[in-house]
C-alpha cells in the first residue's frame, strides 16, 4: 500500500512540476529556496556551488561530483548537502518524452538548530567524527508529500507566506529523522568539529575576494591551524585554501558567463592581483583560458 501511495504521490508531484515547466528550463518559485528543474535532454557537465539543500529526482537519473566523489541518483531519490560545497552534475538518458525532473530547496540551519533543540537527542549526534556531508538515500513517503504540499502551495500564492514555513520546517523534521539525519545534526550542533568548519566555509563564501589569513580563520573556529587543516579538508575535501580558489573561480564564470563581465573586471572582482594568474589559474580549472571558455559555453 505504501508503495502504491507513493507511485501515486510521485506521479502528481510529476504532473504539477511539468505544469509549472511546460519545457526546459530551471525556475526558481514564490516560495523561498523552491527550485524546479527540468531538462529534455542530456546536460554537458555543469558547475555549481552547492548550497545546504535536498535534491529529489522526480524522473531521470542524475550524476553529481562534489569534491572527491561520485554520487548517482534517479527516481524517488534525493541528495542532502549540509555544508557548503564546490561541484559538478550531468544529466543524463533525459528526452522530451522523459525529461528528467527534478525538486530542490536550500535548507535553513536555523530550522535545523530550533529542531534539534525539540528533538530527543540522539548520542551519537556529538560525535567528534569525520562524516560525509554528501547523501543520497531514498526518499519516504512524507519527504515526498511534503515537496508535493509545496508545489501545491504554488498555486495559492495567497497562502505562501503562512503555510509555506509550516511545510518547510516538516520538512526538515522529516529529514533529521531519515538516514541522512546525522550529517545534518554534526553540521548543526554547537561543539561540533563539523560545525566549526561550516562556520569558517560561512566566512569564506562571504568573503573569498579578501587574502586568506589561514591562523586568523583557525582563531576564528577556535582551532590551532594544524587541527583547522585537518578537519577542513576531512568535511570538504580541500584544504582552506583550494576551497577558496574555488569559490573564486566558480563566481568568476557566473559574472562572464550570466553577467557578461570581462576577464580583467571579473579577475580584480573576485580577488586575483592580475589577469594574467586569474586566466592561468582557469584555464587549469577548466580546462579553457577565460574567454575561449565563455565562447564554447555561449555557442
Amino acid at each position: 500500500m505504501s508503495n502504491d501511495r507513493l507511485a501515486q504521490t510521485n506521479y502528481y508531484l510529476k504532473q504539477k512540476i511539468i505544469q509549472h515547466l511546460p519545457q526546459a528550463d530551471r525556475k526558481a518559485t514564490a516560495i523561498p529556496g523552491l527550485m524546479l528543474s527540468r531538462h529534455d535532454n542530456d546536460s554537458p557537465q555543469e558547475n555549481c556551488f552547492y548550497r545546504p539543500m535536498i535534491a529529489l529526482v522526480v524522473q531521470g537519473f542524475k550524476r553529481s561530483m562534489i569534491g572527491n566523489e561520485e554520487f548517482n541518483y534517479g527516481k524517488n531519490h534525493f541528495m542532502v548537502v549540509s555544508v557548503d560545497l564546490p561541484g559538478s552534475y550531468h544529466i543524463t538518458d533525459a528526452s522530451p518524452e522523459l525529461p528528467f525532473i527534478s525538486i530542490s530547496i536550500k535548507l535553513d540551519k536555523h530550522i535545523i538548530s530550533q529542531l534539534l533543540t525539540e528533538m530527543p537527542i540522539k548520542p551519537t549526534s556529538l560525535k567528534q567524527k569525520p562524516a560525509s556531508q554528501v547523501s543520497v538515500a531514498e526518499v519516504s513517503l512524507p519527504i515526498l508529500e511534503s515537496f508535493l504540499r509545496l508545489v501545491d502551495l504554488l498555486d495559492e500564492p495567497e497562502n505562501i507566506q503562512i503555510i509555506a514555513p509550516m511545510i518547510i520546517k516538516e520538512l526538515h523534521y522529516y529529514l533529521l529523522c531519515s538516514p541522512v539525519g546525522e550529517s545534518l545534526r554534526l553540521a548543526n550542533s554547537s561543539g561540533t568539529k563539523i560545525n566549526q568548519i561550516s562556520t569558517a566555509i560561512d566566512w569564506l563564501r562571504n568573503n573569498y575576494a579578501k587574502p586568506l589569513d589561514i591562523e586568523q580563520l583557525a582563531k576564528l573556529v577556535n582551532m590551532s591551524s594544524s587541527t583547522f587543516h585537518r578537519h577542513f579538508r576531512q568535511v570538504t575535501t580541500f584544504s582552506p585554501l583550494q576551497f577558496q580558489k574555488q569559490l573564486r573561480l566558480y563566481e568568476a564564470e557566473r559574472l562572464m558567463l550570466v553577467e557578461g563581465k570581462d576577464v580583467k573586471t571579473v579577475a580584480f572582482q573576485v580577488g586575483y592581483e592580475s589577469p594574467s594568474q586569474f586566466s592561468r589559474e582557469y584555464k587549469r580549472q577548466f580546462g579553457e583560458a577565460p574567454h575561449r571558455d565563455m565562447l564554447k559555453k555561449r555557442s
